[in-house]
């Protein structure tokens, strides 16, 4: 099994982050490209780096934005960054 190529870096409680859940939903609908969410709450390192900014959106493991998702940059960046 394959890790995703998009990673959700949330926190609880977070209403951007439910806003962003629902942006990758639709990347996902339209690229095919599967993601994984991240409560960084679970690790102290990525609280301490991402806690401020949540939601974070992780593209091949390098910030590709955060409180926000630019759903069409990041279709694109999907289709002509393939792994």
């Amino acid at each position: 099994m394959t890790t995703p190529r998009l990673t959700l870096l949330t926190r609880e409680n977070c209403h951007l982050c439910d806003q962003a859940r629902a942006a990758l939903l639709q990347v996902q609908d339209a690229t095919g490209e599967p993601w994984q969410e991240y409560n960084v709450d679970n690790d102290g390192e990525l609280a301490y780096e991402y806690g401020d900014r949540v939601p974070v959106i992780l593209l091949d493991g390098s910030e590709h934005g955060y409180w926000t998702v630019d759903q069409q940059r990041l279709i694109t960046d999907l289709t002509t960054a393939r792994r």
